[in-house]
């Protein structure tokens, strides 16, 4: 590399680059050079071996997290006088670290020490010289073991705008004495720690963050933090984020939210607030303009759902999900034009779904887990904006509609657990966003339509990739430039997360955020669904999750199976498909969950190599020609398959005919039975005679038996 001495960029992350950076040949020649990585290798030292200077005077961004840096190697000599951003993240630095090695770093203005176990700072002086970190702008200690002495060991960093130190171990209480230092902080988290209040001292106007007069974003969520949210958090006008979720608070909620001047974003999630906000008459003039999301969810809130809320036309975001909110969902919410993003789910709401949510320009409609009922009403016709319905866990009845081929945008669609029949839609297919279905649960019936094996399930980020949480140490300018190319769906910093709730891999299991951009699958399971399996469903080459379980399949497992090169979980099982498992199958490499239980399969396990060779016998049990290894069965003597089908015929889910099954036959049965006696008897006189005769007889036998039964009775009695 010696001779490219005007390159800017280099990016050696992810390599086996060992020991001393100095090893690197001709990395001192670079002297252009502006950005290196050098993350995720076994680098213990930057220090140059025979002790001369580095010469990248031009090196503004250097990462080095995912290293062996450890105490005593955090040294970083003359020679990097540019160096503006450095990132040791996930390296050894633990107990006291002593920061004179950073000495040399004069215009440093981001320094992430995050992922460490760092306990606290030895000291900021060197024989009376101040550290000279001046310029330092953004400073990142989430994951390490810092207790509230921290704030003391930072006082002088005046110049500091963004601090997080998440995950660590702030206790007790917090002296707000040690924050006014940071007259220039915008961005402050203490999330994930044991925070449980603040010490106010009087005279302190106002009483907390009178310092902070430029902080915007606050987040001191998942801690101890309990009692009434504090006024002086609410009111302080340059504060537009305010975390609070998962502590717990209490009180009234809406003083807290009529207060919250300035506010564009309010998370009160997972506390104890509670009361009934219906009642309440609240005028739209004295809502802060400014407010565009609330999250209220996971409280203890009851009553009907607010009505006086669908006037605040200003709101883009809200989720009251997890509460005890009962009765129907006000058409007031119809008024919110500007909503992207509804999330009721988890309450007592019942009636049906306003059809008046098709005039709005929603993405997000989350309404799982309440006792919804009725058909799906036109409420979402040709919502081009939507990208996630979920519908879950309702008593929703009918069929899907036709409509459902114009939501141009949808891409997760989740109907499980409610009471459609009908047939799976054609209209599907035509949806080429679509990256999840799950319509398991219901009363689906006929075939599977083979032109679902033509969706592309495409993860496109910018048609998943919404409301995700992004941490404040991902906020900053350079964050934002680049994922500025990915939309209004985009918000570097929300909050309010975008959960999808999934069966898969034999569990429930729960994807949010940026894992979302990955997740592909379709769950058609506990139906009663007939015919063969298409073929055409192995040219979903992308898709992760396939589950056609509990259903009434017949056919043959596709061998075109073989081509679902991505997925990791496929369940065939409670069907009646019959043949050999194909031997192709053995191919798919990401497989880790395959399960054809109780169908009707012959002839030998795949070999159990790869993938294969984990599987147990659960796996394929229930399967009486299935022969192999893990099965305990041999495959020399080969059953007849003649035999074979008509047996799942008769086949419940624990391998034997089913309870109601027998119920009718028997019922069915004896009514024939009875029918051919009357039809005989009615016919021919002569055995209706002799039918008459033997009943007298019997009649005659019972009733002197009874009585000679009776004499003797009273004789022994005497």
């Amino acid at each position: 590399m010696r001779n490219l001495s005007s390159l800017k960029t280099l990016r050696l992350s992810g390599n086996q680059l060992k020991g001393r950076l100095d090893h690197i040949q001709g990395l001192n020649n670079l002297t252009n050079l502006k950005y290196l990585d050098l993350s995720w290798n076994d680098i213990e030292s930057i220090s140059n071996k025979d002790g001369t200077q580095w010469r990248l005077t031009n090196l503004e961004e250097l990462d080095l997290s995912g290293n062996l840096f450890r105490n005593n190697t955090i040294s970083f000599p003359q020679g990097l006088s540019s160096l503006k951003s450095l990132t040791l993240y996930n390296n050894h630095l633990q107990g006291s670290l002593d920061t004179i090695g950073l000495s040399n770093l004069t215009n440093l203005k981001k320094l992430d020490l995050s992922g460490n176990q760092i306990e606290s700072f030895q000291t900021f002086k060197d024989g009376g010289r101040k550290l000279e970190l001046t310029h330092l702008e953004e400073l990142y200690l989430d994951g390490n073991h810092f207790n509230t002495s921290v704030f003391a060991s930072l006082n002088k960093l005046s110049n500091l705008k963004s601090l997080s130190i998440s995950e660590n171990q702030l206790k007790g209480s917090i002296d707000m004495k040690d924050l006014e230092a940071f007259i220039k902080l915008r961005e402050l988290d203490m999330s994930y720690n044991e925070l449980r209040d603040f010490v106010i001292h009087q005279g302190d106007i106002p009483p907390c963050l009178s310092g902070m007069k430029d902080l915007s974003i606050l987040d001191l969520s998942d801690n101890q933090l309990s009692g009434r949210v504090p006024e002086e958090l609410i009111t302080k006008n340059s504060l537009t984020i305010l975390r609070l979720s998962n502590n717990n608070l209490s009180g009234h909620v809406l003083p807290v939210i009529l207060n919250a001047n300035g506010l564009s974003k309010l998370y009160l999630d997972g506390n104890n607030f509670s009361g009934e906000m219906a009642n309440v008459d609240v005028s739209i003039s004295e809502f802060p303009t400014s407010l565009r999301e609330i999250n209220l969810g996971n409280n203890k809130f009851y009553g009907n759902l607010p009505r006086w809320m669908g006037n605040v036309s200003f709101l883009e975001r809200l989720a009251l999900s997890q509460n005890g909110f009962e009765g129907s969902i006000p058409m007031e919410f119809c008024n919110l034009n500007r909503l992207e993003f509804l999330d009721l789910s988890e309450n007592n709401l019942f009636g049906s779904i306003p059809s008046c949510f098709n005039t709005l320009n929603i993405k997000h409609v989350h309404l799982h887990g309440s006792r919804l009922s009725g058909p799906l009403p036109i409420a979402f016709y040709n919502i081009s904006s939507l990208v996630t319905l979920d519908l879950r866990g309702n008593n929703l009845t009918g069929s899907i509609p036709k409509w459902i081929g114009t939501l141009s945008s949808l891409s997760v669609l989740l109907l499980k657990d409610n009471h459609f029949h009908g047939e799976v839609p054609v209209q599907l297919c035509k949806l080429d966003s679509l990256n999840i279905i799950d319509l398991s649960q219901n009363m689906f019936s006929g075939i599977i339509p083979s032109c679902l094996g033509n969706l592309t399930l495409s993860t496109e980020t910018n048609k998943i990739l919404t409301d995700s949480k992004i941490s404040p140490r991902l906020t900053g300018d350079g964050l934002v430039k680049t994922l500025g190319a990915l939309g209004n769906y985009y918000y570097p910093e929300g909050y309010l997360e975008e959960v999808i709730e999934f069966t898969t891999k034999s569990g429930f299991l729960s994807y949010e955020g940026n894992i979302l951009t990955y997740m592909t699958g379709i769950d058609l399971s506990c139906n009663n669904l007939t015919g063969h399996i298409p073929p055409e469903l192995g040219n979903l080459s992308e898709i992760y999750s396939l589950n056609l379980s509990h259903n009434k399949l017949t056919g043959v497992i596709p061998s075109s199976f073989a081509k679902l090169h991505q997925i990791e979980s496929l369940d065939l099982s409670y069907n009646n498909l019959s043949g050999e498992i194909p031997n192709q199958l053995v191919e798919l490499n990401s497989l880790e969950v395959f399960n054809v239980a109780y169908n009707n399969l012959s002839g030998s396990i795949p070999e159990p190599k790869a993938q294969f060779g984990t599987f147990i016998e659960n796996s394929y049990e229930g399967n009486l020609f299935l022969c192999g290894a893990i099965l305990h069965k041999s495959c020399s003597k080969t059953d007849s398959p003649s035999t074979i089908s008509t047996l799942s015929e008769y086949k419940g889910e624990d391998g034997l005919i089913g309870t109601y099954d027998f119920c009718v036959s028997f019922l069915v049965s004896y009514v024939v039975v009875l029918l051919t006696i009357f039809v005989v008897l009615y016919i021919n006189q002569y055995w209706r005679r002799v039918w008459f005769s033997l009943i007298g007889k019997c009649i005659t036998t019972c009733r002197y038996s009874n009585v000679g039964n009776f004499l003797t009775y009273h004789i022994f009695k005497q």
